[in-house]
């Protein structure tokens, strides 16, 4: 019996999930199917706005061209707007893994996303540096 084949463990909505699988990712497939459908979700925060079912951001009524991991994380932030994350937390949270050699790709992503949505990136208004945590969204 190859891998492929061995044993599965049903999870709620009748997805099997393979029971070598760790604990921590089953609990996201859980949560990622218990979910309500973001179907017709939108966020906004001054101009800039969160299209979560059709993965559109636009600024001030204009497409941004995000990338999905960019998308991604700027929906992370949007929904919890306020909430300070580590860089530990968002690789966990967004990448789906922690490893500390990796934090440099949060701060890479970061960048690229203040380009792209950031009026003036060296002074953001959306995702903000605090010092010494991480990041965060501002308050509505």
């Amino acid at each position: 019996m190859n891998q492929s084949e061995g044993k599965k463990v049903r999870l709620p909505g009748g997805v099997l999930a393979p029971s070598s699988e760790s604990k921590r990712a089953i609990f996201r497939r859980v949560d990622h199917l218990s979910r309500p459908s973001d179907e017709g979700k939108v966020l906004d925060s001054g101009p800039l706005r969160v299209d979560v079912g059709r993965r559109q951001v636009t600024l001030a009524g204009k497409p941004v061209d995000l990338t999905a991991k960019e998308f991604d994380l700027l929906l992370h932030f949007a929904e919890h707007p306020g909430r300070v994350f580590s860089r530990a937390q968002l690789l966990d949270k967004v990448w789906g893994y922690s490893h500390s050699g990796y934090e440099h790709t949060v701060n890479a992503h970061i960048n690229r996303l203040r380009a792209k949505i950031e009026p003036s990136p060296n002074q953001p208004e959306f995702i903000l540096t605090v010092w010494g945590v991480g990041y965060k969204f501002r308050d509505q």
